[in-house]
């Protein structure tokens, strides 16, 4: 004798819990957090200060210092933060592990564990209230203004799903997360000031504006950039559907994460791209650290299976990136 379907009764206090619960629940207003936006503020106040010394009494070797600082720190969060932590899509032995830890601490971008977790937000609820940095708010708010404010409360509930439990097991992960502060003054800000000063004479003063907070400044907006104007501006080869695109801005300025439709489409793959070291240089870094032996499981995705993600969902008359094919 088959089974019957019989829909259960709902309990009529269980229903008006649920309608008072609905009902209770505060709609979302956009609440601004003004020390954010002041610090946010001085900051780039100082960096455009910075920028301007680097015309007038920075010396050459502090520019090219600032921007060797820029590109390693930048690769903490590219090779480190991004493939490495957060999509897992390589692994890394514990010199490249610890070198990478350093860099992110260069970026101050918050710790390794805090971005990750953010990151995988982001891609589970990719263009919804629970994606921390939402393009659907608009471009200013995926760019920088969702740092501005109180994080939605969908950012909060469905953070609590993912699972980071993987990255509290990697010890270099767990150090960080305990000492970033200190960190991030040592790495951040003292270092890149104390640096050209004794190394090549330079004043305290403009290695402080130039390398600390113009470079910071400008590593900060070249991965806000990741969040906004690849999102908005771009080609869709891989997945005409989403939002993600092939952005050649952010491909030369996140150091190879401008690739993001595919990385949307494919976020596995270690090269973020189906062109491997192809104007991606983070991808350059860690096949020079597979080289090595310090990074291994590089992980991708097959030409054939690229083809057919194109065929099926991808805008086919449209060149990725650069005009690559």
């Amino acid at each position: 004798m088959a089974p019957r379907n019989v829909q259960s009764p709902v309990h009529p206090d269980i229903a008006d819990i649920t309608a008072n619960e609905t009902k209770a629940r505060p709609e979302y207003k956009l609440e601004i957090v003004w020390r954010n936006v002041v610090i946010m503020s001085a900051l780039h106040l100082s960096a455009l200060y910075g920028l301007y010394l680097c015309f007038t009494s920075a010396k050459w070797q502090t520019f090219a210092f600032a921007i060797f600082l820029y590109i390693i720190s930048g690769l903490g969060i590219t090779a480190g933060a991004h493939r490495l932590w957060s999509h897992r899509s390589y692994r890394a032995k514990w010199p490249l592990r610890i070198i990478l830890c350093v860099f992110n601490c260069i970026a101050f971008e918050n710790s390794i564990y805090e971005w990750s977790r953010d990151h995988r937000v982001h891609h589970k609820y990719s263009e919804t209230d629970a994606d921390p940095h939402n393009a659907m708010r608009g471009f200013f708010f995926a760019h920088c203004g969702w740092l501005l404010c109180r994080k939605h409360p969908d950012v909060i509930e469905k953070g609590k799903l993912i699972s980071c439990e993987d990255l509290l097991q990697d010890p270099v992960v767990r150090f960080q997360r305990s000492f970033y502060l200190p960190l991030v003054g040592i790495f951040c800000f003292m270092l890149p000031t104390v640096v050209p000063a004794w190394l090549w004479g330079e004043s305290y003063w403009n290695a402080y504006f130039v390398c600390a907070i113009f470079r910071y400044a400008w590593t900060l907006n070249m991965t806000w950039f990741v969040n906004s104007a690849a999102h908005f501006w771009g080609r869709k080869p891989y997945d005409k559907h989403i939002n993600p695109v092939e952005n050649s801005m952010t491909i030369l300025g996140a150091i190879g994460e401008g690739f993001h439709n595919y990385h949307h489409t494919f976020p596995w793959d270690y090269a973020t791209s189906e062109f491997g070291p192809k104007y991606n240089l983070t991808t350059c870094f860690i096949d020079m650290c597979a080289a090595i032996g310090w990074a291994y499981d590089r992980k991708t995705v097959t030409p054939s299976v690229i083809q057919q993600r194109k065929i099926r969902t991808g805008n086919i008359n449209e060149k990725s990136a650069f005009g690559l094919n």
